[in-house]
């Protein structure tokens, strides 16, 4: 009777701490988008799980232990808010899958994705013929993210406003966080070009949270000032 009441009390406070840390961390944790909160998530559960129902376990050293992973995963998230290189070691890289319609072969060699994966994606996602992607993405999380070919794209009222057509160029990251990310700098979208516009917008790089490169060769940029609002200059 002794080892029930033990059980029952055990597994309350583990689930109402389970609860708790939820509350604060839910969003992140749960959301499976990178690999360190996949890795925490599992974690977090055999804790618990453990803490709860194995009364052979110490129930305070193990509710230490919990409280030792979730500080160390409060300190990781708040450095890898201030390190581009640790968020990047931490959440991963995401991987150009398709390019320009060219499937990199490569790359999905590197990343243990196969032509099949890429097919059943595809489908997933409404695609049958891969002739009709432009570029793809294999995300951190394993999801697929897609842009099709200009023809296969579903027209909007923008479209019949324009009487031009554009070719479609990878989306790429100039400034994060005030840097320049200079290896992504190339012609014709190089370090004059980007100076240009930057200087034609009247906003320098320390001011800048984030600059992209849009399909449609224009330039999104988010300063850090959000009542300044987002600039975007066209190419």
């Amino acid at each position: 009777m002794h080892v029930i009441i033990v059980s029952i009390v055990r597994t309350t406070i583990s689930f109402i701490v389970l609860m708790l840390i939820t509350l604060f961390f839910g969003k992140q944790i749960n959301s499976h988008k990178n690999y360190f909160n996949y890795a925490l998530s599992i974690t977090l559960g055999s804790f618990v799980a453990n803490m709860g129902f194995d009364v052979n376990i110490k129930f305070i050293p193990m509710l230490v232990a919990l409280s030792t992973l979730i500080l160390g995963y409060v300190l990781l998230s708040y450095a890898s808010n201030k390190s581009v290189w640790i968020r990047q070691w931490v959440a991963g890289k995401p991987t150009v899958i398709i390019n320009n319609g060219q499937v990199l072969e490569e790359r999905m060699k590197k990343s243990k994705y196969t032509i099949d994966n890429l097919n059943q994606q595809l489908r997933e996602l409404g695609i049958f013929n891969i002739e009709e992607v432009e570029f793809a993405i294999l995300e951190v999380s394993g999801n697929l993210s897609v842009l099709k070919k200009e023809i296969y794209l579903n027209t909007v009222k923008k479209d019949l406003s324009n009487s031009y057509s554009r070719d479609s160029i990878f989306p790429t990251e100039m400034i994060l966080e005030g840097k320049m990310i200079k290896e992504n700098l190339k012609p014709p979208y190089d370090l004059a070009w980007l100076k240009e516009e930057l200087e034609r917008k009247n906003v320098k790089v320390a001011e800048i949270n984030y600059a992209v490169l849009s399909t449609n060769g224009e330039l999104y940029i988010d300063t850090f000032k959000d009542s300044r609002g987002s600039v975007d200059a066209t190419s």
